[in-house]
């Protein structure tokens, strides 16, 4: 006698988690992304996406300011060009309104190369003045090591032919690069629809009631890809990001200031 066949397995179904956050968190806070949007850009304008630097530069800045100022991180910047010329063209700058330094001063990139090789007691001496140097020195030689060896050169610009998440992944897989530094090089060397989340705009976020209180940063970059379209990225990052230092402080943030305060429930725990 024949035994029955076993019947398949339901395949399983596998939810996109941030488009399932997006769609709860409008269901009991409706319309709550678009009004902080529309706040924000009452108070600072809507900010148009421009090429900030090469994205070996951009990578490397953005590792200078992991735990340190921006403006340290300039200072740093500077002086590998100083100590490692390199002989590319000069370029410029263009930090934005969300970037917390002066910008640098036109100049060509450091010679990566030189970089990379460079004695390490050296080269920590020369990024000091940006903090951190023990650290971030051997990370830089790691970073630029890794890009040589798998690219030949120190050129990302193929990370632009590449889907956000498949770039995004590429770095991430770089020891001491995580979701935030590769969505700081992708979104503003690349215009990719990823929204770097730093403290500041962590701070707003959840003060709002955007992210929820117990999500991880690591966490928050994949849940605002389902809040956030692809074209308002990058104004809700320049922006939410104005926003936490200029306002929205760590300590004693200026209410009065907010044009979020009608929803925001680090105020009221019971906004709408």
């Amino acid at each position: 006698m024949r035994s029955k066949a076993r019947a398949r397995p339901k395949k399983r179904k596998f939810s996109d988690p941030g488009r399932s956050y997006a769609k709860r968190l409008e269901r009991y806070r409706p319309g709550l992304v678009g009004f902080t949007l529309d706040g924000l850009a009452t108070r600072y304008g809507r900010p148009t996406w421009e090429r900030r630097l090469d994205p070996t530069s951009e990578l490397i800045l953005t590792i200078l300011t992991q735990n340190s100022a921006d403006t340290n991180a300039e200072v740093a910047f500077e002086a590998l060009r100083r100590a490692y010329p390199g002989e590319g063209p000069a370029v410029a700058h263009n930090p934005g309104s969300g970037w917390g330094g002066t910008g640098l001063a036109d100049g060509a990139a450091p010679d990566w190369a030189a970089v990379e090789h460079a004695p390490l007691p050296g080269l920590t001496d020369v990024i000091r003045p940006g903090g951190l140097a023990n650290q971030k020195a051997p990370r830089l030689q790691e970073t630029l090591r890794r890009i040589r060896e798998e690219r030949g050169d120190y050129s990302l610009e193929f990370l632009g032919d590449l889907t956000a998440f498949e770039a995004r992944d590429w770095l991430t897989s770089i020891d001491g690069i995580g979701k935030k530094t590769a969505s700081v090089l992708l979104l503003f060397c690349f215009g990719q629809p990823l929204l770097p989340i730093d403290r500041h705009v962590d701070r707003v976020l959840r003060r709002v009631g955007i992210l929820p209180p117990k999500a991880t940063i690591d966490q928050g970059h994949d849940l605002v890809l389902g809040l956030f379209e692809p074209d308002q990225m990058y104004e809700a990052h320049v922006n939410l990001i104005q926003h936490g230092r200029k306002v929205c402080h760590a300590q004693r943030p200026d209410h009065g200031a907010c044009p979020l305060l009608p929803r925001c429930r680090f105020v009221d725990p019971k906004a709408p």
